[in-house]
């Protein structure tokens, strides 16, 4: 790990935390935009395991809603819960609105878990979401890349795009975390 960009992204989650001065220690100190538009606090999945997904509607990945849908569908119970936060990122594969997003997750895919607004993955102007997701394991690379976050709000594991959501890798890192 260089020293220099880790202090950056430190300085950058201080900058944008709940409070003024205050660090972000964990991805439940984040609040994120719902795709409605409604300010979120991450806090409200404390002690859940979370699958943190930047999705597109336009890509070659974009089946894996299915597969992401299963999931959350199959581990609910467990406390585990997918989140959704499209991007824009790579390859200019979402370039819907809210509501176009919205309409298209909910009728091609019936997704259920929760989905949040339009994020910079990477880059300038990266949302404080995957500012601290990145920090770790570092930036997506191609949309439907993976974050897992443990219940204390750490980053336990990453998956690039190409690790469907019902492979053995992904549910080994979910099953894991459960048992913190």
């Amino acid at each position: 790990m260089k020293l220099a960009p880790a202090l950056g992204i430190v300085a950058l989650l201080a900058a944008s935390g709940p409070a003024q001065g205050e660090n972000v220690m964990s991805f439940y100190d984040l609040t994120a935009n719902t795709l409605e538009g409604t300010p979120k606090n991450l806090s409200d999945y404390k002690g859940k395991v979370l699958v943190v997904v930047n999705t597109a509607s336009q890509c070659g990945y974009t089946p894996q809603y299915a597969g992401l849908e299963k999931l959350y569908e199959d581990y609910k119970g467990k406390g585990v819960v997918v989140l959704g936060f499209p991007s824009n990122d790579f390859g200019g594969q979402e370039p819907g609105t809210a509501a176009e997003i919205k309409t298209f997750c909910e009728k091609k895919y019936n997704v259920t878990f929760p989905m949040f607004a339009k994020v910079k993955t990477k880059g300038e102007g990266q949302s404080p979401v995957y500012a601290f997701l990145v920090a770790k394991d570092g930036a997506p690379k191609w949309n439907f890349h993976k974050y897992v976050v443990g219940k204390d709000g750490q980053v336990t594991a990453s998956f690039a795009s190409s690790v469907k959501p019902d492979s053995d890798e992904l549910k080994n890192a979910i099953e894991a975390a459960l048992n913190l």
